[in-house]
């Protein structure tokens, strides 16, 4: 027990420090790769895989850990990726990045979280698991692609690192913007750790780094996988109502340690305060956190689970879980950002036309 809290706690302080002071927020990402064109972010995330997805099959090539990609339920994959996917531009912020943006002092994102957890406990051990099990019956034996199609992983992983890279190298030749930046009020490590400006790819190779560590961590508690947060998130809420020490695990003490880390990095580069949301912003967020909550349960991970761990396994759950993550981005963006903003031109420019 001692061992899974303290490398539980540990793992997920250091992911929640980087994600916070990277600002390593996914749904910020994939909302402005649709309405500004910008990829930065989502570059970040493929290098956080293509890091971790070497790493983790070395272990795995050495003996050092075990994977077993099981069965594609991709009618539940898709349908719950895309609920989810719209489910995070209501909240403000995927799983992960609720998580950290709580620990921030944020309380909109504390409201996403507990819709979050309450609606992923339903779903797992409540009056859902009926719903959860029927969608996740319509399934495909074989959810490695590697094993699909009879083609090595390493030829997968050399063919996604060699497009990571051609993306990198393409990012990096494009004209930079001059962004102002203020003195320095801090010197060596306190300025590197909690004042300068991370950049999205090197905070990626952290993740990638922090999601290897996770899988031998965590193996060796007994629980078989990496990185996750819908399942942990769901367990805290179902020890608390029921007090069965079953539900506790490493991915618990995870999740907690997101928040711990989270914390540690907004106090230390003075971002901590606590923030109130408006009632419409409550709403929404409450909203949000269901919505991804169903939906993650519904296709067995959330950005994290299967946007990150999942795709690098190479596993067909994964990258459609990924894609269909983005769609549903995408798709609440238009309704939330894009269309009352095209409404609003409209009544502007027919106001001074009358005029």
């Amino acid at each position: 027990m001692l061992q899974m809290i303290v490398t539980g706690l540990l793992c997920g302080a250091l992911l929640g420090f980087v994600m916070q002071r990277g600002r390593f927020c996914l749904t910020g990402g994939f909302r402005d790769m649709y309405i500004v064109k910008d990829y930065r972010m989502f570059y970040a995330l493929l290098i956080a895989i293509a890091v971790q997805s070497i790493g983790v099959y070395t272990l795995i090539q050495f003996g050092a850990i075990e994977f077993a990609a099981g069965e594609f339920s991709w009618v539940a994959t898709i349908i719950g990726s895309f609920i989810f996917g719209i489910g995070i531009v209501f909240a403000g912020g995927c799983a992960t990045g609720t998580w950290y943006r709580a620990g921030e002092g944020l309380l909109g994102s504390w409201i996403a979280l507990f819709g979050y957890m309450f609606m992923s406990a339903v779903m797992k051990s409540g009056v859902l698991v009926p719903v959860d099990q029927s969608m996740k019956s319509v399934k495909i034996s074989t959810n490695s692609i590697a094993e699909s199609t009879g083609i090595s992983v390493w030829v997968y992983i050399v063919v996604f690192m060699a497009i990571v890279l051609w993306l990198i190298v393409r990012e990096w030749k494009k004209p930079k913007i001059a962004i102002p930046t203020m003195k320095p009020k801090r010197t060596g490590l306190s300025h590197l750790l909690f004042e300068k400006r991370w950049h999205p790819f090197f905070t990626a190779l952290l993740v990638g780094g922090i999601a290897i560590l996770a899988w031998p961590l965590s193996e060796a508690t007994g629980r078989m996988a990496g990185l996750g947060i819908t399942t942990p998130s769901a367990n805290i809420l179902q020890f608390l109502v029921s007090g069965n020490q079953e539900y506790i695990n490493w991915g618990v003490f995870l999740v907690l340690g997101i928040f711990l880390g989270s914390f540690t990095a907004a106090k230390g580069s003075r971002e901590f305060r606590f923030r109130m949301p408006d009632v419409k912003t409550g709403i929404s967020s409450f909203i949000g956190g269901n919505l991804m909550g169903f939906g993650a349960s519904l296709a067995g991970g959330c950005s994290i689970g299967n946007g990150l761990v999942m795709t690098a396994m190479m596993t067909w759950q994964g990258w459609v879980s990924l894609l269909f993550i983005i769609l549903g981005t995408w798709a609440a963006s238009y309704f939330v950002f894009v269309r009352p903003k095209n409404k609003k031109n409209t009544v502007v420019s027919d106001t001074t036309v009358t005029a």
